[in-house]
Parts: C-alpha cells; structure tokens; sequence
C-alpha cells in the first residue's frame, strides 16, 4: 500500500442527546467536558415533536469533535469501554463506524453521583484516505476517485488491525 492508501481517522464526534435543554443539558456538557477535555457544542432539534415536548431549534444535546492524536487515543479508550466487538451492522459504506457507550461512568476518572445520574453517548469514527481534500476544496473541485474512497470492509479491516477489534 501507498502512503496515499493509508487509512487514518480524520475525526471522532461524541454527541450526547438527552432531549431537553436546561439543567440536564448543563449536566450533560460538564460530562463530555470533562471526558473529552473539550468544550462541546450544543445541538438543535431539526424538527418539532409534540409526543416528546420538543421544539424546532431548542438545544437537546451536545457534541465534541476530536481530531488527531485525540481522537486516537479517545477510540482506544472508547473502544475497551465496549470489549472491542463492533457489528457489521455498525459500519457504513463510505467507511465510517458508529457506536454508543450506555453509561458515561465507565470513563476512566467518572464516577457515579446521585445528582447527575447516568448519561450515554454516541461514539461516530470517521475513516479517510489522503487525497480527499480535492472533494472538498473550493478551487478545482474535483471528483473523488473510487480507490480513494474507503469501503466497508476496507473500515472492518483498519479496525480489526489496528485496534484488534472483533466484528
């Protein structure tokens, strides 16, 4: 393989949703604050839903993007949370993986407290090649080349590899 064929993860967004603003929403940033070690961004509801008290534009959750050597070391970390057994189901076809952890007291250094209570989380892994920036760009923008572009089960085999992951 080329160094342009190398896999790496471009970025890793951890989204927490807890469906309402106000404190639970402020309890829900200080956890992925202090998981993370990044302040988190708030996140919007798109639409409205009635049966769930939900408005159109209010904060119901919140989410961090990590790259780099972050976002390494943070799938290392998420990824022994889950005993390292992902599903196929849990891949996409452009190569990305998404998981969720069930209590954010499984992070090492959190602990359970009766005032906060338990919150989950979505883990989302974004895969990619070098090269991809000619998608992207705003001069010349051109079309990504299939070889570039990573497949499902060239994602299944990075994660198996590199993280000893069983799928």
């Amino acid at each position: 393989m080329t160094a342009m064929q190398d896999i790496y993860i471009d970025k890793v967004i951890v989204h927490m949703g807890v469906g309402e603003s106000g404190e639970r929403l402020v309890k829900a940033e200080d956890i992925v604050k202090a998981i993370t070690g990044q302040k988190p961004v708030r996140t919007i509801a798109k639409r409205t839903q009635p049966a769930f008290g939900i408005r159109k534009g209010a904060p119901i959750g919140c989410k961090v993007t990590l790259r780099r050597k972050t976002a390494e070391s943070f799938v290392e970390t998420a990824l022994a949370i889950i005993e390292r057994n992902l599903a196929t189901s849990q891949f996409d076809r452009t190569g990305n993986v998404s998981f969720g952890i069930e209590e954010h007291t499984d992070f090492p250094g959190m602990s359970y407290d009766p005032t906060i209570g338990i919150y989950g989380m979505d883990i989302n892994v974004v895969l990619e090649r070098k090269g991809v920036r000619i998608a992207r760009r705003s001069v010349e923008r051109r079309k990504l080349p299939a070889k570039q572009k990573v497949s499902k089960d060239e994602a299944i085999a990075f994660m198996r590899e590199r993280y000893q992951v069983e799928v």
